[in-house]
């Protein structure tokens, strides 16, 4: 990317996920002639629609262009097509080929309450004042890419199994990122995990406490996933970052979305390693947090 010229990939997906790309770019458009950059958008195909043209959710060659822009914008993918969740096919499939393939492994979601917004959310508006949250989650691991996956039959009945898998790496990258971005705002970081119950969340807690001896200047306290379902409710204001697993964010943002009024108001940066030594951009996937929404496109 130089200072006049910006390459984007788009991909739209699946139901309102053209809409929102397309009013993206309009939005894009306005900035590219208000500041004289030079926006270059190559759209390709994600998801449901990718498997109608190409048999595939996403295309190895596409992805390739995906990790050669200078930042890739999302719509959604998915819907009552392709709603199966017994087949081999699926459009959520190319969404993780994305996240897995660009090596984006933080997704950013701020939850922030605008007060214009205040009456549009189902609580109390005491509750929401100065409520301003990153949640920092953790993209690429744990218990949506571990492995064995399967399902199979036994003389009782089918049996299914799941494997909720971290390494020390992936635990220490992501929370340092977090220690990072609560120095630039209030200094304080919440971690979430299930420690009283699971192997990976008691890994997950000592690597966040041994990282804090180099965050001198920010507060780290630990909090049980089903205490942070309660406390977003009852408490929001109090949280300036949270940093959590996999499953754990998706389910939490969602949760925490209604705090902005809307599940359809928050955005997301799904950002990885800087690309190279000479090199300090981040690869970046922007999108909604929300589905393909198929009834509304």
């Amino acid at each position: 990317m130089t200072a006049q010229s910006i390459d984007l990939v788009l991909l739209p997906g699946d139901g309102v996920g053209l809409e929102v790309v397309d009013a993206a770019m309009q939005v894009a458009k306005a900035v590219e002639s208000q500041f004289g950059l030079t926006i270059n958008a190559t759209t390709l195909l994600l998801g449901g629609a990718a498997i109608d043209t190409h048999g595939t959710p996403l295309r190895a060659v596409d992805l390739e262009r995906c990790n050669q822009a200078d930042a890739v914008l999302l719509g959604a993918v998915g819907g009552p097509k392709w709603d199966d969740p017994s087949a081999k096919i699926r459009p959520e499939q190319g969404l993780l080929a994305l996240r897995r393939g660009m090596g984006l492994y933080a997704n950013l979601r701020p939850v922030k309450v605008m007060p214009a917004l205040v009456d549009r959310a189902p609580i109390k508006p005491h509750l929401l004042a100065g409520v301003d949250i990153m949640v920092v989650r953790e993209l690429t691991g744990g218990i949506y890419f571990g492995r064995p996956r399967k399902t199979w039959r036994e003389r009782r009945g089918r049996v299914a199994v799941d494997t909720l898998i971290y390494r020390e790496y992936e635990v220490e990258r992501i929370c340092r990122l977090a220690f990072d971005l609560a120095r630039t705002r209030h200094g304080k970081l919440a971690s979430v995990d299930k420690a009283n119950v699971l192997d990976t969340s008691r890994l997950w807690r000592s690597v966040a406490t041994g990282l804090a001896a180099e965050y001198p200047d920010v507060s780290l306290e630990h909090v049980l996933v089903d205490a942070m379902t309660m406390h977003l409710i009852q408490g929001p204001a109090r949280f300036d970052v949270i940093v959590t697993e996999n499953m754990f964010g998706d389910i939490l943002t969602d949760e925490a979305s209604v705090l902005a009024g809307s599940i359809g108001l928050l955005p997301s940066a799904s950002i990885g390693a800087t690309r190279s030594r000479n090199d300090d951009r981040r690869r970046g996937v922007f999108e909604p947090i929300h589905g393909s929404a198929p009834t509304i496109a």
